[in-house]
């Protein structure tokens, strides 16, 4: 006897075969929660690698001579003490969110991200001290060492305004309640690059400080 094919049965079968499994979207979160900082640490790693090129260039070029010799502006000491507390509110937050404190959370993030802006700020503050003493970026009156100090923290500044897009993004989640004692990744993944900042900050003003 020939046996008689049902083409709606075919099409149900393909249709449950395409269906994702109940535990799909808990799969998916759990890989992405597996890959997430391992890709963050190498993202580190390689803006590491880019401060160490710079700051080696730095060196050498200081050593072929015509190096202007100048101080840092005043406002790059209260940048690092902005940016240094900066680290210490976003502790507090941490550490309010793995209480599941949602009011807590939401102040120390949101106090983050207002020292941010105001380290921001500082840098410009300093730069516009730098240009008044006749210490410029780039012209006919510019000096490498000036040049250099410019490059070196508009750089740092630059990766610190993708810091306060992500704190930005965190401060909102924290005031929908996201964060609890369970779940801290988006937290824990803004706390591990804003604290990067501030190392890399603190390293950049010691050596631009004693490296002249």
């Amino acid at each position: 006897m020939e046996e008689t094919l049902n083409p709606g049965t075919d099409l149900n079968n393909e249709e449950k075969a395409l269906k994702p499994s109940p535990t799909y979207r808990s799969e998916l979160t759990a890989a992405r929660k597996k890959t997430a900082k391992p890709l963050l640490w190498l993202g580190i790693v390689s803006i590491v690698m880019l401060f160490a090129g710079t700051t080696s260039a730095y060196v050498v070029r200081a050593d072929n001579g015509n190096w202007l010799i100048f101080n840092l502006p005043n406002a790059f000491y209260l940048s690092t003490a902005v940016i240094v507390t900066s680290s210490i509110t976003l502790f507090m937050a941490y550490r309010m969110a793995k209480k599941s404190n949602k009011t807590g959370t939401v102040v120390g993030v949101l106090l983050t991200f207002i020292l941010g802006l105001v380290f921001t700020y500082t840098q410009f503050a300093g730069y516009n001290e730098l240009t008044a003493k006749g210490i410029v970026a780039m012209g006919k009156y510019a000096n490498a060492a000036g040049s250099f100090l410019y490059f070196i923290t508009a750089l740092h500044l630059l990766h610190l305004f993708g810091g306060l897009i992500s704190l930005f993004v965190t401060l909102i989640n924290s005031l929908k309640g996201k964060y609890s004692a369970g779940n801290t990744l988006g937290l824990e993944l803004t706390s591990i690059y804003w604290h990067f900042l501030d190392i890399l900050w603190v390293y950049l003003f010691l050596f631009l400080y004693y490296i002249r």
